[in-house]
């Protein structure tokens, strides 16, 4: 019998504000949007930006009118969820490309909004499961992790101060959601109805998908239900958590926490 992993500990929630930085709308809706929701009922002050306005993810419909779509049900998504600050960069969907304008833009954000922590998706080639990682989201996650350095570094981008943003080195760490190898979690037992309402916000974009046989409830309910497993809890969401010091303390609750 194959011995099963330890389970996860939680991440740490002793902070009060966080950027989440995805590639398109609905990205932060696949499992993230239910920890969000837990978050904003405790409180914290939790901001969204979208590289991209996910105008190539309708194949019927020309790209302009799919961004205008697209960005309002990301915004009904968020609201699901309590997130009433919602930005957009003007990447271009389905090409965005990794580099200085990216990690600026980003950098730009993070120096703007000051935030505790950074959540972002996976870089990596593969996701969750296997599953093959799309071109946006690896540029968007590489990119994001840079940026989080570049925003606490005065010589990097000093454009940004003469627009009057001084560096912010206050990110505690950043959170990598999608991952196939993660490092904690967080218990969303009473917040997956709402993460299903976020992503099924996004109704254009899944009469978009074809057939209608993709249910935003069961996609949601499995990410919830798989993430549980992990952290011996009915739901979860996992992360892969990495500090930005490595002098701190872990981004998760130790048993010395816990008892």
């Amino acid at each position: 019998m194959t011995p099963q992993p330890p389970l996860l500990p939680a991440l740490r929630e002793d902070w009060h504000s966080a950027l989440c930085v995805a590639a398109h709308p609905d990205d932060l809706e696949y499992g993230a949007a239910s920890a969000v929701a837990r978050w904003t009922a405790q409180g914290k002050q939790i901001v969204y930006l979208l590289v991209t306005r996910g105008e190539a993810g309708i194949d019927k419909l020309d790209p302009r009118e799919a961004a205008v779509i697209r960005e309002e049900e990301e915004r009904q998504g968020a609201r699901e969820v309590g997130v009433d600050v919602v930005e957009f960069l003007d990447h271009r969907d389905g090409v965005v490309e990794y580099g200085l304008p990216l990690r600026r833009d980003i950098a730009r954000a993070i120096r703007r909004h000051r935030p505790d922590v950074v959540f972002t998706g996976t870089f990596a080639e593969r996701m969750v499961g296997g599953l093959l990682n799309q071109a946006d989201h690896r540029a968007v996650g590489l990119a994001t992790l840079d940026a989080v350095r570049d925003a606490g570094n005065r010589w990097v981008f000093p454009e940004l101060i003469e627009d009057g943003l001084e560096p912010w080195p206050g990110v505690r760490y950043i959170c990598f959601g999608g991952t196939d190898d993660p490092n904690c979690g967080v218990d969303v037992t009473g917040f997956v109805d709402r993460g299903v309402a976020s992503l099924s916000a996004h109704r254009a974009y899944f009469e978009g998908l074809g057939d209608g046989s993709t249910d935003p409830a069961q996609i949601v309910r499995w990410i919830a239900d798989s993430g549980g497993a992990r952290m011996g809890v009915p739901s979860a969401v996992l992360f892969d958590a990495c500090p930005l010091d490595p002098s701190s303390p872990p981004p998760w609750e130790t048993r010395d926490q816990n008892g």
